[in-house]
């Protein structure tokens, strides 16, 4: 026997014709969210930024590829890990379906981390990605876009997320230490050949730019939940019969589930 509430198609009907009513609200405010977004004042980037690419040393405004916006997905994917963060990579998973569809309407995506480039490319053959992926690495730009900080930073207690979070030693859950080493940093941490507190020095953000008239603007930026309509398979399991269904970090790298 089903342990939800059954009904008949009529029931059905007139409970999803309600619902209806609500999804559609919360369609018009998104799109109020998103006009509020492109309404954010522009920032001039004024700072010279060097990234390594598979072209060679590029500028920011080089990764826009002749394009007027720039989509900078801030890959946890730090110098001393050695593969990139599972949690990242579940997202960047849907980037090659997109990135083609984006690019035909003047937008570049871009992934960015502190990684050394010979890290990131082979992390990219690894999981067969081919979209765009830049290092960062010996460059303030991840710092710079809240995404990437320092030891002593860390100990202070960082600011991310437009919040200051307390200091490392004050939230131990981060460690794990209040779930063994099953809490998803600490899971995620080892997953990605590092400590928890090396690995979350890194975090995982995107940030928007555009090219105009010879300069660079920084127009927006988003940080953790901020992330989870870029997240492709939250967007279907909310609409799976039993939602999320989770208590805690289910998902690994699309190479490192069992063979069905």
């Amino acid at each position: 026997m089903a342990s939800h509430p059954t009904g008949t198609r009529e029931e059905w009907l007139r409970a999803r014709i309600e619902l209806l009513a609500a999804e559609k609200a919360h369609t018009r405010r998104g799109d109020e969210l998103a006009r509020q977004r492109r309404d954010l004042p522009w920032v001039r980037v004024d700072k010279d930024y060097c990234f390594d690419t598979d072209a060679g040393v590029t500028t920011l405004a080089d990764l826009f590829k002749g394009r007027s916006q720039l989509l900078v997905y801030h890959f946890m994917f730090g110098p001393d890990y050695t593969a990139g963060c599972p949690t990242c990579s579940t997202i960047a998973d849907g980037f090659d379906g997109f990135s083609v569809h984006l690019a035909h309407h003047d937008v570049t995506l871009m992934a960015v981390s502190r990684a050394p480039l010979d890290k990131i490319q082979a992390y990219k053959r690894r999981m067969g990605w081919t979209f765009p992926w830049a290092s960062a690495f010996g460059t303030d730009f991840n710092a710079d876009f809240s995404a990437s900080f320092s030891v002593e930073q860390q100990r202070d207690g960082i600011n991310y997320n437009y919040r200051r979070e307390p200091p490392m030693a004050q939230i131990p859950h981060q460690m794990g230490k209040d779930a063994g080493d099953q809490s998803p940093p600490a899971r995620n941490a080892a997953m990605s050949g590092t400590d928890v507190a090396t690995y979350i020095r890194e975090r995982p953000g995107m940030s928007a730019f555009i090219h105009e008239e010879g300069v660079v603007y920084h127009t927006y930026s988003t940080y953790a939940r901020g992330l989870d309509g870029l997240w492709g398979m939250y967007q279907w399991l909310d609409r799976a019969p039993l939602g999320r269904n989770e208590t805690g970090m289910w998902w690994r790298r699309h190479d490192e589930y069992e063979a069905a």
